[in-house]
């Protein structure tokens, strides 16, 4: 009877420690990404890297399910665009990524339980671990999408479908050089049920530059502190944009601005 017992109970427990679909596809990058990253470089081990890719994306189609976003190809492919640890581009969110030609509007569509995950794995660099927190911070868009690094300047007010649980919008500038300058990038992020989606458009608004904000840009720059150059700059970054912030519904062009990322948010499948 203890046998019986222990067995049913067996029984019971074991769907509990099954691997979910997510897990299943994080299971099978890991072993690509291991096997790649020490694999020398030659045509077949490329070969074998977008034969990689293609199962990967195929797992994810399972995983996100069929989407539709306005302006952008009918199909995804993973977002995760390289299995070579070190390679420009390695840790991109996983989810399917669709672009349109140029990369001026950018998706990618993933799961809450992914999203999470990849959140964990971008942990010591600085990432917040709750979804809310992340998609209100600039390094979640740095890394998510793109090799490019990501200032965000202010978070635009949108009106929140109904049918999803959360949908934030943020104005920023995007490049590898410069960051200061008049944001023109809207990204958006919306969670419906299970499902996240994370627009980006680089070419979004046209703004302008404050000037009350470039008279603490250049307080900040002429202070004399006991740090390197590059640190400075940090702090007059922050401070710009901290300013920007405040400023930003005061300005001529912000109205434009809201509508627009009101409009990007209504380009994906959320009713």
């Amino acid at each position: 009877m203890r046998s019986l017992a222990l067995l049913c109970l067996l029984a019971f427990a074991a769907p509990a420690h099954a691997a979910t679909p997510e897990q299943h596809y994080l299971d099978l990058r890991d072993r690509y990404i291991a096997k790649f990253s020490k694999a020398k470089e030659s045509d077949e081990t490329f070969k074998q890297h977008d034969a990689a890719l293609n199962e990967l994306t195929g797992m994810l189609r399972g995983l996100v399910g069929p989407v539709t976003i306005k302006g952008l190809p009918a199909e995804g492919k993973s977002n995760a665009d390289t299995l070579f640890k070190g390679d420009s581009g390695f840790g991109h969110l996983d989810g399917l990524g669709f672009a349109s030609e140029g990369d001026k509007l950018q998706a990618v569509v993933t799961t809450t339980t992914l999203l999470k995950h990849w959140l964990r794995e971008h942990r010591e660099d600085g990432m917040p671990q709750e979804i809310d927190a992340a998609s209100r911070s600039e390094r979640f868009y740095y890394q998510a999408i793109q090799d490019s690094a990501f200032a965000k300047y202010a978070e635009l007010p949108i009106i929140k479908p109904t049918s999803a649980s959360a949908a934030i919008a943020v104005l920023g500038v995007r490049g590898n050089g410069d960051l200061k300058g008049p944001p023109h990038e809207i990204d958006v992020v919306a969670i419906q049920g299970e499902k996240v989606f994370f627009l980006a458009a680089t070419e979004a608004v046209k703004t302008a530059e404050i000037p009350a904000c470039e008279k603490v840009w250049k307080q900040m720059m002429a202070k004399k502190v006991p740090q390197d150059s590059m640190a400075r700059e940090d702090q007059a970054m922050d401070a710009y944009t901290k300013c920007f912030a405040r400023e930003a519904p005061s300005q001529s062009w912000y109205a434009a601005a809201v509508k627009k990322a009101q409009s990007q948010l209504e380009l994906l499948p959320l009713r």
